[in-house]
């Protein structure tokens, strides 16, 4: 299995920590897990104490990178007006990192109200949705200047037919920012021959247009990561 050998690349090059790390972050993304054993583990995760460890920058720097890619997009004067959308907030990485960019209209979505708990504590969230993110989402339309995503896309975790949401939510001449590893695009079966297809005809039905879709180094347990910005139209 592609996932698999993934893995084993990765473990065989590292120390201990890194290994322990990586095992408890495979977990939540196993191949066939359901979205509410996902949920469980994250939320095992972060009740055992380890998760903020192991997801420090020196192993996940999709936070660093959302960020980055978020303020690019908007400049200092107008950061603090910008309502955002963070979908799987987790315990709050990405919200510290855009409140640190003075961004200070943050909301949280995130499944695990274990994670959100934590999240609360960092004091940079407005507004905290405990629910999946899908294309069902009771949230109303046009409700956000930008919506992104760093880590919440995977096995079992946000489905491809819940990205034309993520578009209602966001108002015309906003931003949608989806930071993901690359290789799940090749073996998440849900993603594999379908999210870009996906991403390219709603560019073609001028529902957003595409403006990067950079990759980058050292996104996650060192693979490789790729940016997504979108403007929704």
């Amino acid at each position: 299995m592609l996932e698999e050998k993934a893995a084993e690349d990765y473990i065989k090059e590292v120390g201990v920590d890194d290994k322990n790390a990586y095992s408890r972050n495979f977990t939540a993304h196993q191949k066939g897990i359901s979205r509410e054993e996902m949920t469980k583990s994250y939320s095992d995760w972060i009740m055992n104490g380890n998760y903020e460890e192991d997801l420090g920058p020196n192993r996940y720097r999709g936070p660093i990178y959302a960020s980055q890619a978020l303020a690019n997009l908007y400049e200092d004067n107008v950061r603090p007006s910008t309502r955002v959308l963070d979908v799987a907030a987790g315990s709050g990485f990405l919200g510290e990192k855009l409140a640190s960019l003075n961004f200070k209209n943050i909301d949280a979505l995130d499944p695990s109200a274990a994670m959100l708990e934590k999240a609360k504590v960092k004091g940079v969230y407005t507004n905290f949705y405990c629910k999946y993110f899908d294309k069902d989402i009771d949230i109303p339309n046009d409700s956000y200047d930008a919506l992104v995503i760093c880590g919440g896309m995977g096995e079992g975790h946000i489905p491809a037919d819940a990205v034309p949401k993520m578009i209602d939510l966001v108002k015309k001449g906003g931003h949608v920012v989806i930071v993901m590893r690359k290789e799940y695009l090749t073996y998440v079966l849900d993603y594999k021959d379908k999210l870009l297809p996906l991403f390219h005809r709603l560019e073609e039905e001028k529902k957003w247009k595409m403006i990067s879709d950079k990759e980058v180094s050292n996104y996650s347990f060192n693979k490789t990561g790729i940016v997504f910005i979108f403007s929704v139209l």
